[in-house]
């Protein structure tokens, strides 16, 4: 996610460059890109438990259920504005990235510290930060049940 949420930014330079103007933006950052970027894509399966109807489709008891994560945190009727934009100035709203209710992950508050703690010293330490490679060419992993980058190529 820290690699992730590197590149998302240097592909965004008007979004690194608010936060390298304000540093108060930074936990909003977060969970913005947290919801922007849902590492894990496909991995909430439920089953249902009984016959039941959603958005006009009819869902058999015992149907298995994927929920797509990535369209879920881009839902326009939950968050406002372009949701397919990253916005580090977007106003926090739930988000799905750790899951939802009781089938939440546990390591959540680590994640943000620790995407928190590198992205601040990222952009700190390094603010002529940029990609060494066109975007494009950035070796992802997405054949893969985490979403992510093999490995973030940066100068400064």
């Amino acid at each position: 996610m820290i690699a992730l949420g590197t590149m998302c930014l240097l592909r965004n330079p008007d979004q690194w460059e608010a936060l390298r103007a304000d540093a108060s933006l930074m936990d909003g950052a977060v969970e913005e890109l947290l919801r922007y970027l849902s590492i894990i894509q496909f991995g909430v399966r439920r089953t249902a438990v009984q016959d039941l109807e959603l958005a006009g489709h009819r869902i058999p008891a015992g149907s298995t259920v994927v929920a797509c994560l990535p369209s879920a945190n881009r839902d326009t009727a939950h968050f406002p504005g372009d949701p397919d934009r990253l916005d580090v100035h977007r106003p926090s709203s739930p988000h799905l990235a750790f899951g939802h209710g009781i089938h939440q992950c546990l390591g959540q508050q680590l994640a943000r510290v620790e995407l928190k703690a590198a992205l601040s010293a990222l952009v700190d330490r390094f603010p002529t930060l940029r990609l060494a490679v066109p975007v494009d060419q950035v070796p992802m992993r997405d054949d893969m049940l985490i979403y992510g980058v093999h490995e973030l190529p940066v100068t400064w």
